[in-house]
């Protein structure tokens, strides 16, 4: 038989290329799909971590994400070759199906979630199910498999719970503001702690007998830089080629760190304060702010991984010369060395027909989605100008709000402070004022920014952001009467958070419905798309009246919504995905059960078939067998580890090619299969043996 001729190296250069560009194809559809699908959302949480402090880690997210995606380029390299029409033809398109019932869940649950409160929330955590679809559709389940932690590192792109931000970090707020203070007083600084808006305040007197007070809130607590750096951590870890415990140690050595870093930082930044005055040390404080932290936080956990953990982050992963690899053992044309299982010729790639196929399916699936897409936030023309001067000075506009029967509609007050706090563009308060006696007055506050993130749930802030006051007064601030969420308009659906609370120091209570949106606002002369924030509250004097309360707080809110008008309506298909879309989550996610019991139902009916061809094998053979298993134990079942694990434990003569060949022929019987190991990043060509351990000798 004539033996094939190595490729040259022109065929090995247009097999390389041709396999890139099917590779760069089905690669742009997912990209392509991910940013046509979640344009919005991305929109959003990008503008957000442009200008929001406590989201701006995000930002370092996609470049992130391409450098793992480029760490694990040979490998998935490797593993694409690997296509469905190798596998048994039972279940040779159980993966393509795997992929279609996660893309429909992760649709689902996305229309679902922007029928509720947390759109974007629900549309973030989504994008990772919705990749991983894609992935099992255009390539296969060894793919996903290396792209595992990149995919799911994708996750850091949904914006963390309020709830947990303002909770964890009011918490570190009142912790850093009692360590910082400790310190300054050590140096024999005099330093108090008082409160401002829930937040601790340290108030330093200084030589000249003045008093100078520093805001310890959420920005500066470092829950930001936490989370950030948690981010920073996690990928430091993964990258780390070493042991697992070594990259569980450089991840949990990273948390504390960078909050010593922080209560550093706030010391550092009193003790110029004390020194040199107030504003230096509001220019040091923006100079050492989160993203600093954050890198120098990243330097000293990378010196500490290389001096004390001995870690070498970026050296190249050491593998053993094979002086085979470049030899005819058996066959030059195998893409890895049958000897050490190393990658030697990059696996030709071929565009077949069903690719094309499901490449244009895509690309009309999406296309059909976007019909129907849904806004994240209703979008709203605005009623225009924001402030207007009069002759009593510059006012709130009243015509952002419509004229209601039985009420006299009036500014009430800008509050400037707050906007500077909050990061926001204006923070207007009106009311309603009944002209008759038996109506409560109702307030209606409106929140102006240009960030998302710098409009914060009310029950965020009273439950959960004033640990401080807590402390002070050993109680919480607030009592929940009643926290959910109400539909105020059908088409589109909006959805407001209905919030009752009373405040344990003064009994008063108060009742809050509010909602948020987009709209187009004038702003010194100028028309800008902005998020809001619209709360309706009453203070009721007696709490039997909140029944009766929440009915005129849901009026009110429809004839504001109606009266800004929603620029784009659902389609009626929306409308029934959104509303049956949990039903349909939970549907779609029991019937990924099935192919999954399938596949390991016909697994272990292979491996129990092979059992039986295993007994009818001779002696040698079976010792084969038995090897590679042996050799699992012990080390990565190359076929030189195989071998040498051979002759090891069996005497006799036998030879390399004897073996590799008993291999070769036992792959193509279902005994044992070729598979791809990962070896520090490196693909490694290994062998498994598909037989029932407890039923060989049977």
């Amino acid at each position: 038989m004539h033996k094939p001729e190595p490729p040259t190296l022109l065929q090995q250069a247009t097999q390389k290329n041709t396999g890139s560009w099917v590779i760069a194809l089905k690669a742009s559809t997912i990209i392509i799909a991910v940013l046509l699908i979640y344009f919005q959302d991305l929109n959003i949480i990008f503008n957000d971590a442009l200008k929001d402090e406590s989201a701006s880690h995000i930002l370092a997210i996609p470049f992130l994400f391409a450098y793992l995606i480029y760490r694990k380029r040979k490998m998935l390299r490797a593993t694409i070759s690997f296509e469905a029409s190798e596998q048994p033809k039972n279940t040779k398109h159980l993966v393509t199906l795997s992929g279609i019932l996660l893309c429909i869940n992760s649709l689902l649950l996305y229309w679902y979630g922007s029928s509720t409160f947390s759109a974007l929330e629900y549309h973030a955590i989504t994008i990772p199910i919705f990749v991983s679809g894609l992935t099992l559709i255009l390539f296969n389940s060894q793919t996903l498999r290396q792209l595992s932690f990149p995919v799911v590192f994708l996750a850091f792109l949904t914006p963390p719970p309020s709830s947990i931000l303002y909770g964890f970090g009011s918490t570190l707020s009142v912790i850093s503001s009692e360590a910082s203070n400790a310190i300054v007083n050590a140096l024999g600084i005099h330093s108090i702690i008082s409160s401002d808006y829930g937040n601790p305040v340290i108030i330093l007197t200084r030589p000249d007998q003045t008093t100078m007070g520093f805001m310890v809130d959420i920005a500066c607590s470092g829950v930001y830089s936490l989370m950030g750096f948690l981010i920073f951590a996690a990928f430091v870890a993964y990258i780390t080629r070493d042991k697992m415990w070594k990259k569980t140690t450089i991840f949990l050595m990273g948390l504390p760190l960078i909050y010593l870093f922080n209560i550093t930082r706030i010391s550092i930044i009193l003790l110029i304060g004390y020194q040199y005055g107030e504003q230096l040390a509001l220019q040091i404080f923006h100079l050492i702010g989160g993203w600093a932290l954050i890198f120098m936080g990243t330097l000293l956990l990378l010196s500490i991984s290389e001096k004390i953990l001995k870690i070498k982050l970026f050296t190249k992963p050491q593998i053993s010369i094979c002086p085979e690899c470049s030899s005819n053992l058996l066959n030059m044309m195998r893409d890895f060395c049958p000897n050490c299982g190393k990658l030697k010729n990059n696996p030709k790639i071929n565009l077949e027909k069903q690719d094309i196929a499901k490449i244009a399916i895509i690309i009309f699936t999406v296309v059909l989605l976007l019909l129907i897409q849904v806004p994240v936030i209703a979008l709203t023309k605005g009623p225009a100008q924001i402030m207007i001067t009069t002759p009593q000075g510059e006012q709130g506009n009243i015509k952002l709000l419509p004229q209601v029967q039985d009420y006299n509609l009036q500014f009430v007050y800008r509050d400037t402070q707050f906007e500077q706090t909050a990061g926001q563009v204006a923070s207007l308060m009106y009311l309603y004022n009944p002209l008759g006696s038996t109506k409560y007055p109702i307030f209606i506050g409106i929140e102006i920014a240009s960030a998302r993130s710098s409009l914060h749930h009310w029950e965020d802030c009273l439950l959960y952001g004033l640990y401080w006051q807590t402390e002070i007064h050993g109680s919480p601030p607030v009592k929940q009467i009643d926290l959910r969420d109400i539909q105020i308009l059908q088409n589109p659906p909006i959805m407001a958070r209905y919030f009752a609370f009373q405040y344990v120091k003064s009994n008063n209570t108060q009742v809050v419905l509010y909602w948020y949106g987009t709209s187009i606002f004038t702003i010194n002369n100028t028309a800008r798309q902005e998020n809001v924030k619209i709360s309706v509250v009453v203070y009721p004097k007696n709490s039997s009246d909140i029944p009766a309360i929440e009915e005129q707080l849901l009026s009110f809110a429809k004839e504001i919504v109606n009266y800004w008008e929603p620029l784009k309506a659902w389609s009626l298909l929306a409308l029934i995905l959104s509303q049956y879309g949990d039903r349909l989550t939970i549907a779609t996610s029991s019937l990924l059960a099935i192919p999954v019991i399938f596949t390991a139902y016909e697994k272990r009916k292979e491996k129990l078939k092979n059992s039986v061809l295993y007994q009818k094998l001779s002696p040698i053979n079976k010792q084969i067998i038995d090897t590679i298993q042996l050799t699992e134990k012990t080390a990565t079942p190359t076929f030189q580890n195989i071998y040498s694990k051979y002759v090891q434990n069996i005497t006799g003569n036998v030879t390399k090619e004897k073996i590799l060949n008993t291999l070769v022929e036992a792959e193509k019987t279902g005994l044992v299969s070729d598979q791809i190991a990962n070896c520090q990043d490196e693909p490694v060509q290994v062998w498994k043996a598909n037989i029932n351990r407890q039923n060989k000798s049977t």
